[in-house]
């Protein structure tokens, strides 16, 4: 084992982490509300900061089966969003409307539409028992921005925001004007884009010019919703011009999650790229969760390079006591920090161990080990039998709270038994 680096390479910037819609309440998490509402289907033609700031806007009301939400002829409180539960529209009493049928609110459904200048036109009322997100009427703005791609009133748009500005006509149906000496038909991603939520990135399309437009004309692109999963999304989009189909993308989107060392065991455990013998030596094994949550922002093709970065934080809620919460960031920076200046070096049959040489840690700000902290390891050099590594670790407001290094003594294992140590 040899290497030495003049500089190491600068951490790349790892992906956000995706939140999990789970068991929602008063207090829901700021994240998870976004992902939720950027699965609402009037939602996704916005800009995501309109998303966010919604996300912050919005109130949780629950309702109990019978419950009124809204009355015929009453005014709303606002944009009302189901988050959970079911909601019937009843018919109006009116002669005229006594054909209207009843229908059901489910999941994603809304009314309201966030005005607060004419009343209710019909009854709705909780089947079972109903929890709501309610964006206030002073919102409504948030519904009407200036563009797709920005909500706010800037003094101009960059060209190629203009070229892929589209004017939602309605859910899944937006109209695009090619720009004099602009690429022709760009536009249609940029429909797919804008019905998925704004987690879920694309990651695959394919597109098919069928017949040849007229870039003197308004293009209809109308997207179909192929597949809606918790990881992927599918859309297949037409562009259209005098009702003919000129023009057919299909684009694939996924969520990027961060995946904990639960998931990554399993993983294993189920990847036919590793052998068969591995997988059930690696399943017999008792798995005792550390006490420190991980989320890694590198997949497993990562593994080689001489650098890691993860969240982490304590399982649990910790008490308010700042020295606890340093004791446990110290803890955790340890449990993996060394073994990174191996992870070039590692093969097939190779086992190791490592003994610290010398571990320091600078706090710069206050911590909170029970929320999550980007740490970012690198090391530059391992040579001479040790290695050597160096570590920051981030808030989530990107604030740099810590600086460590640490080198370590790293041997080939020599003998097998309960504490094997390193041949000193």
């Amino acid at each position: 084992m040899d290497r030495e680096e003049g500089k190491a390479a600068p951490a790349q910037s790892p992906p956000n982490l995706g939140a999990i819609l789970a068991n929602l309440g008063p207090g829901c998490h700021w994240c998870a509300v976004t992902e939720f509402l950027g699965q609402v289907p009037l939602l996704q033609c916005l800009p995501g900061s309109s998303i966010r700031k919604i996300a912050e806007a919005v109130q949780v009301k629950r309702y109990e089966p019978g419950d009124y939400v809204a009355r015929e002829g009453e005014p709303v409180d606002g944009l009302y969003i189901i988050l959970d539960g079911q909601a019937e529209v009843s018919a109006s009493a009116n002669a005229e409307e006594a054909n209207r049928p009843d229908y059901v609110l489910n999941k994603y459904d809304y009314f309201g539409y966030g005005t607060n200048s004419s009343d209710h036109q019909v009854n709705v009322v909780a089947l079972s028992k109903l929890t709501c997100f309610i964006m206030p009427n002073q919102y409504g703005y948030l519904l009407q921005p200036k563009t797709i791609w920005n909500a706010e009133e800037t003094p101009e748009h960059s060209l190629l925001e203009q070229i892929l500005h589209l004017e939602p006509l309605e859910v899944d149906i937006f109209r695009g004007f090619t720009l004099p000496e602009a690429p022709t038909f760009r536009q249609a991603l940029a429909a797919a884009s804008k019905t998925v939520d704004c987690l879920k990135m694309l990651h695959s399309l394919h597109a098919i010019f069928l017949v040849a437009g007229d870039n003197n004309m308004p293009i209809i692109y109308q997207v179909h919703r192929a597949r809606d999963g918790s990881s992927f999304a599918t859309r297949k989009v037409e562009a259209k011009q005098k009702g003919l189909v000129i023009f057919t993308l299909i684009a694939s989107f996924q969520k990027e999650e961060l995946l904990n060392l639960e998931e990554i065991r399993e993983r294993r455990l189920t990847d036919p790229r590793f052998p068969t013998q591995y997988r059930n030596l690696a399943a017999k094994k008792k798995f005792t969760p550390w006490p420190i949550e991980m989320r890694f922002c590198e997949d497993s093709a990562s593994q080689h390079k001489p650098s890691l970065n993860y969240w982490f934080r304590a399982r649990g809620k910790l008490s308010d006591d700042q020295a606890l919460h340093r004791c446990v960031v110290a803890y955790a920076s340890d449990l993996l920090f060394s073994g990174v200046s191996l992870n070039p070096h590692r093969e097939k049959g190779l086992k190791t161990y490592s003994l610290s040489l010398d571990h320091s840690i600078w706090f710069h700000k206050p911590v909170k080990a029970d929320d999550w902290l980007l740490y970012v390891i690198e090391s530059p050099s391992a040579h001479g039998g040790r290695g050597f590594v160096t570590g920051r670790m981030f808030n989530r407001q990107g604030e740099l709270v810590m600086s460590l290094t640490q080198e370590a003594l790293i041997r080939r294992e020599k003998t097998r038994g309960p504490n094997p140590r390193p041949n000193l």
